[in-house]
């Protein structure tokens, strides 16, 4: 995610941090100790993926501490895992090698809109490998976070969202990881979303194409602040 908080770090003052928990409230109550280790009472909330699953309960269960949201590439609400995968959550430390190796095959496609220059493409590639040394991921985390999110309809969540909210995606023929047109259905759910679409991109617009990803953000903050003026 490092694209993107630098991104967006040009505008905004970014308060970031790891999800580790287990369950999604424990990652909402996560939110409450990073706002108040540094004296934070309201944040428009940003939750990428499986972040934003995080950041929609918080705002339902918080109105008074959200001033808006953001959601990009979410898994829509009532969201379930394709029948491979299912078995992947079930068994990682066994089968999630089988989702890393096709993973870049499913990426191949996005990556090449959002970099048409094959030596940028590259690059990209090589912070991504440099990062997977630097932090392995986690094949047990990431099966129970999957486990959450086809455990957790947010329908009902949805419907208690008050703060000004951006759902945001990239393009439905290059997200390979989820269903843009499930996602955009939180636009439909909560009252007055609005909805914009990163163009050259899929799942990875926040980190492959982080200055369109803040310009839309910025463009959408500045707005609600005019509005509540």
């Amino acid at each position: 995610m490092r694209p993107a908080v630098d991104a967006l770090s040009r505008v905004f003052r970014v308060i970031t941090f790891s999800l580790t928990a287990d369950a999604l409230d424990d990652h909402v109550r996560h939110v409450h100790v990073a706002l108040a280790e540094k004296g934070i009472d309201r944040a428009t909330l940003c939750g990428v993926s499986f972040g934003g699953f995080v950041a929609a309960r918080f705002a339902a269960l918080h109105p008074d501490r959200t001033t808006a949201l953001v959601l990009a590439s979410v898994p829509g609400p009532g969201w379930r895992l394709p029948a491979r995968h299912r078995l992947y959550a079930r068994l990682p430390w066994l089968l999630g090698p089988l989702f890393l190796v096709e993973s870049p095959w499913r990426m191949h496609a996005e990556l090449r809109a959002a970099f048409p220059d094959g030596r940028a493409r590259r690059a990209y590639k090589a912070s991504v490998l440099r990062t997977l040394l630097s932090a392995p991921i986690s094949l047990g985390r990431m099966a129970a976070r999957a486990r959450i999110i086809e455990q957790t309809d947010l329908r009902s969540d949805c419907a208690r969202i008050t703060a000004p909210t951006l759902v945001v995606t990239g393009e439905p023929a290059l997200d390979h990881v989820v269903d843009v047109e499930r996602s955009r259905e939180f636009a439909a759910l909560i009252r007055g979303a609005r909805m914009e679409t990163i163009a050259r991109t899929g799942h990875l617009g926040s980190v492959t194409r982080p200055d369109a990803f803040a310009a839309l953000v910025g463009r959408f903050v500045e707005g609600t602040r005019h509005a509540a003026a």
